[in-house]
């Protein structure tokens, strides 16, 4: 079985891809692989957004078909309870720009994720809640989700919590390029400035790093049972 693992960030990725090889990979795209119980697993990276997501997808794809996606990475929370560095196990992946919805279980349990082309602040995801009744907001879910639906693939969709509702934090957007790159020493000269976030930003990276080793903790019991129904069902991989 190849299992394909698609996040947006290095860092969403770091403790899962400890040990793991690193593989030849086109510009902007990090690729690792892993023997794990005679399957092939392959993680990849390339930034955020949409594009940054069909660059992975196809990377991965590239050495062969894949039988399984996980869509996973880091995520923003949209209720009080989605506390930051908890990984959560998604039923419903919603497009905010098409209104698409891609369900991943039928069962009973309900954990939305909505997926926005911009970095939400807080007022856009007061607003997101509102619309679609979701709990989390991330860019890239319904671009991996869109594309295995078209491969007719298994999906799960692990995303951690790295800023939680309240979280105040500068507008990253600016420093997004087209290519779905953080143009990091820009943003950093940017806040360096403006002392007023360097109180959230150094809480947003603990939380992202908690929020990595949860991802990782997760994924790693997936790969154990690689039973996509029973992990979307209950929401415990």
């Amino acid at each position: 079985m190849r299992i394909g693992i698609i996040a947006a960030l290095p860092g969403e990725l770091k403790p899962l891809v400890r040990g793991w090889r690193r593989e030849p990979s086109p510009k902007y795209v990090r690729l690792w692989s892993h023997a794990s119980a005679g399957d092939q697993v392959i993680a990849a990276c390339s930034g955020m957004g949409a594009e940054a997501a069909l660059r992975s997808f196809a990377a991965i794809e590239s050495s062969g078909p894949l039988d399984v996606v996980l869509s996973v990475g880091w995520a923003g929370a949209l209720e009080q309870d989605k506390e930051p560095g908890q990984c959560y196990v998604l039923t419903e992946i919603i497009d905010s720009q098409t209104g698409e919805r891609f369900p991943l279980t039928s069962g009973n349990r309900k954990l939305r994720l909505v997926t926005t082309p911009r970095v939400a602040d807080q007022a856009e995801k007061h607003r997101l809640w509102q619309t679609y009744g979701a709990v989390l907001v991330d860019m890239e879910a319904t671009s991996v989700a869109r594309l295995a639906r078209m491969r007719n693939l298994p999906v799960c969709c692990f995303k951690a919590v790295s800023d939680g509702i309240e979280a105040r934090l500068p507008d990253l957007n600016p420093f997004i390029d087209h290519h779905g790159q953080l143009r990091l020493l820009a943003f950093l000269a940017h806040v360096g400035i403006r002392p007023r976030y360097w109180l959230s930003l150094l809480h947003l990276g603990r939380n992202s790093a908690k929020a990595a080793e949860a991802l990782a903790v997760t994924i790693t019991k997936f790969l154990q049972t690689k039973d996509v129904e029973g992990t979307n069902r209950t929401g415990a991989a």
